[in-house]
């Protein structure tokens, strides 16, 4: 079963955004040529990676493919890269789907029975596995073996099939849908959080090197800040950094270039575009701060509900632009203060 990249892109209204966490366009999810394959060159998550390689080269030591391994949390923090950094520390080859890719049990059977001894399984966005796969799936973890039906109605039979050990590896960005009996049958789980700026800094600065860009000093800063704590977007604005390099013909890229070149996608110092802007405009412009309701803030900027919800808010809140609160949606001190305005002002007729 290939793996199906659009699967991945979540909301068509955010797959649009330079400052989505899902991949953009055409854009490769798995950034190959800017992936590290060992885990001493992952940049960032150092609890995480400290506890993943004592599980590796445990297994290592008992000769045995380790235990499956969960990788949870938001979009375009490296679950993919980390799962392709573990097949390579461990030599053996992955084999990659996702959860939206297999239709009916039959097809995650089918790759099942295709894996070698030790191969590692990586199933993408695992909580998105219909409900008849993720039973042959608690099976083939536990017991590594399934159960294939020959024939059909009344005279069918089930004849279990052994399998060789492999190791699943599931990402996923919503681990409270999984169901309890899967989350148990992971030997290890590692949730990866959000990178500080000091950490994307490092990685656009890595980055830099292999894409032959060079910066100048806090110009990996100037990205950085603007990244939303995620790797994946850092790496997409380096490459815009560097479409404005090349068209402009520089050998170094200053900070005011990096100011520039994003300035054009719109996107602040505070890594707010357009729609995070519209955003903050309607509940401070309309609604003198609010608070204002979801579906009435949806209309006022010209968006479905769903994508204001899940594809805008949770930056602004988790960055302190905005507060959720029974009554609805209040723009904090902060936001106000981003707009250049001042709370209790009357700022009704902003555009």
């Amino acid at each position: 079963m290939e793996y199906d990249a659009q699967a991945n892109t979540g909301a068509n209204e955010e797959s649009l955004r330079m400052v989505s966490a899902a991949p953009v366009g055409n854009e490769p999810v798995s950034d190959e040529e800017l992936r590290p394959h060992a885990l001493e060159g992952f940049i960032g998550q150092p609890l995480l990676k400290a506890q993943l390689q004592l599980f590796l080269d445990a297994a290592r030591k008992r000769d045995v493919p380790p235990d499956h391994i969960l990788l949870a949390g938001p979009p375009g923090l490296g679950k993919t890269t980390l799962a392709m950094i573990v097949a390579n520390e461990l030599g053996v080859p992955i084999r990659v789907t996702s959860g939206p890719a297999i239709q009916h049990a039959g097809d995650l059977a089918s790759i099942l029975s295709s894996l070698d001894s030790g191969e590692v399984l990586f199933i993408d966005e695992i909580h998105r596995l219909p409900r008849a796969a993720e039973e042959l799936l608690y099976i083939a973890m536990e017991d590594f073996r399934v159960d294939v039906m020959v024939g059909k109605g009344p005279g069918a039979t089930s004849i279990p099939l052994t399998l060789p050990r492999f190791t699943v590896i599931g990402a996923t960005t919503r681990e409270g849908m999984l169901p309890s009996p899967l989350r148990a049958r992971f030997g290890f789980t590692a949730h990866l959080d959000f990178y500080p700026h000091e950490e994307l800094e490092k990685l656009i600065e890595r980055s830099a090197s292999v894409l032959g860009v060079t910066l100048e000093d806090q110009a990996a800063h100037e990205m950085a800040v603007r990244s939303r704590g995620t790797p994946r977007i850092a790496n997409r604005l380096l490459r815009r950094v560097r479409d404005w390099a090349i068209v402009h013909d520089l050998d170094i890229v200053t900070p005011d270039d990096v100011k520039a070149a994003l300035e054009l996608y719109q996107i602040d110092a505070e890594g707010l575009d357009r729609l995070d802007i519209a955003v903050l405009n309607a509940i401070v412009g309309q609604f003198n701060g609010g608070p204002v309701g979801l579906n009435t803030l949806s209309a006022m900027v010209g968006e479905e509900s769903e994508t204001v919800e899940t594809v805008c808010e949770p930056y602004l809140v988790r960055e302190g632009f905005l507060v959720r609160t029974p009554k609805g949606r209040v723009a904090t001190e902060k936001a106000w203060a981003h707009l250049g305005l001042v709370p209790g002002n009357d700022v009704s007729k902003i555009s």
